[in-house]
C-alpha cells in the first residue's frame, strides 16, 4: 500500500472542538489542507448536528486550565475544569455516536481522538490540580470508551500533548521557556505539524488498528524531570 492512501483523510468528515485556536486550530488546519471536510466548534454539545449524515472523526480538544497554590485552589476551578475537560467530552462523544456509527465500518472505523496532556501522566510542577486530574481522567475515559465502542467499529485514542505555543501556554513559556526547552530531550517545544501529524495518523488507515492508545506528543519531556 502506498503512503498516499495509507495516510489519506481526503473526504472524511471531521468535528474539532475548540478548533478556532491553539492545538485545535493546528489539527483542523491539517485536516482541511489534506482534503477533509472540517467542522469547528467551541464547547457546544449540539455541534454534532452540523454533520449531515455521518462523522468519521471527532476530535475532543476544547479545554481550559487553572493555576493556584494548594492552600487557595478554589472549588470553582474543580467545577469548571472537570465539567469542560472531562464531563462534556463524554457528553459530546455520546451525542455524536449515531453519526460516528453511520460512518464507521470494520475496514475503516470512525475515530474519537482526545487531546490529553502529559500533566495527566506525570505530576506537573505547577499548581494545576484540577487540570492534571481532569486530563488523567480523560485518559482513562478514552480507554473505557475504546473497550465499549470498539465492537461498534469506533476507536478511541489520546494524544497526550506537551508544551505547544498556544494561548494557554503563553504565560508559562514567557516565564520559563528556555528552562522548559532544556527539559525536553529534543530541546524545543512542539510545532503545528507535530500534533497535526499525529492526529492525521490516528484518523487515517495507518491508525485504524490503534484503540485505547495514549501517544505522548512531547518530545520526550515526560521522561525527564518536571518543570
Amino acid at each position: 500500500m502506498d503512503t498516499n492512501s495509507l495516510f489519506s483523510v481526503k473526504g472524511k468528515v471531521v468535528l474539532v472542538t475548540g478548533g478556532a485556536k491553539g492545538i485545535g486550530r493546528m489539527i483542523a488546519t491539517a485536516f482541511v489542507t489534506n482534503g477533509a471536510k472540517v467542522y469547528i466548534t467551541g464547547r457546544d454539545a449540539a455541534a454534532c448536528d452540523a454533520a449531515p449524515s455521518g462523522l468519521h472523526v471527532l476530535v475532543n480538544n476544547a479545554g481550559a486550565t487553572w493555576g493556584a497554590d494548594v492552600d487557595s485552589f478554589p472549588d470553582a476551578a474543580w467545577t469548571k475544569l472537570l465539567t469542560l475537560n472531562l464531563h462534556r467530552v463524554f457528553t459530546l462523544t455520546q451525542l455524536c455516536l449515531p453519526l460516528l456509527g453511520a460512518a464507521a465500518s470494520r475496514e475503516d472505523p470512525a475515530r474519537v481522538i482526545h487531546i490529553g496532556s502529559i500533566d495527566g501522566v506525570r505530576v506537573p510542577n505547577l499548581g494545576t490540580y484540577a487540570y492534571s486530574a481532569s486530563k488523567a481522567g480523560l485518559h482513562h475515559l478514552s480507554r473505557h470508551l475504546a473497550v465499549d465502542l470498539g465492537p461498534r467499529n469506533i476507536t478511541s485514542n489520546v494524544l497526550a500533548c506537551g508544551p505547544f505555543r498556544t494561548k494557554m501556554m503563553r504565560a508559562t513559556l514567557e516565564a520559563a521557556g528556555d528552562a522548559m526547552n532544556e527539559n525536553i530531550p529534543l530541546r524545543r517545544i512542539g510545532r503545528d505539524e507535530d500534533v497535526a501529524g499525529s492526529a492525521i495518523f490516528l484518523a487515517s488507515k495507518a491508525g485504524a488498528y490503534l484503540n485505547g492508545a495514549l501517544i505522548r506528543v512531547d518530545g520526550g519531556m515526560s521522561l525527564l524531570s518536571r518543570i
